[in-house]
Order: C-alpha cells, then sequence, then structure tokens
C-alpha cells in the first residue's frame, strides 16, 4: 500500500513477513556509508572489539545476533572477548548486524 499526499508518495506499507525479508538490505544500505563515530570511539578508545562495538550501537543483543547468524552464544562472547574469529565466522556476524566484513575489520 502506498499513502502518499499531493500524488507523490510519502509511505510505503508491507506486510511484515515481506519487510522482514529486506529489512538486513535495508540496514546494510544505511551503515555501509562508513563506520559511525560510536563505534569507533569504543573501539580505539575503549579497546572494545569491532564485532561488540558494532553489535551495541545497532541495539542488538548477543543472542540475537547468534540466532541471526546462526552461531552459539559462547562462540560469539569469545569473540567479542578478544578470540579472533575465522572469516567464515565474520562473514556471518556482518550479514546479522546488516554491515560489511570491512567494517568489522579495522
Amino acid at each position: 500500500t502506498i499513502l502518499g499526499r499531493n500524488g507523490q508518495p510519502e509511505f510505503f506499507v508491507v506486510p511484515a513477513h515481506a519487510f522482514e525479508r529486506i529489512r538486513p538490505m535495508l540496514e546494510a544500505q544505511i551503515v555501509r556509508e562508513g563506520i559511525p563515530q560510536a563505534v569507533v570511539e569504543a573501539h580505539v578508545l575503549h579497546d572494545v572489539p569491532m564485532v561488540k562495538a558494532w553489535r551495541e550501537h545497532l541495539g542488538l543483543t548477543q543472542h540475537e545476533v547468534c540466532a541471526r547468524a546462526g552461531l552459539l552464544q559462547p562462540a560469539l562472547a569469545r569473540i567479542e572477548a578478544g578470540s579472533k574469529p575465522r572469516r567464515a565466522t565474520l562473514e556471518k556476524l556482518a550479514s546479522a548486524m546488516g554491515v560489511a566484513v570491512t567494517q568489522l575489520v579495522v
């Protein structure tokens, strides 16, 4: 459904299941523009691993990220404690959070 004014669309109303399918793409487009200042500060000033800095910036819990990425929570906890993940794991985490892998490995 398109809601508009003066013949111009202002809002698009889509079913929830359709929105959930495109949500990762929308989120990825928003954050691909760079790395937010809050993420940089957490990483540089407070020595927070990038995965954790991004997760917290996006307001996601470890359980939410793990469910999206198909990972177990203890594995994510180890990564967020500073353990270096494999490339395949980084790709899963990036996809789960809607960011590029390159944004997780600064």
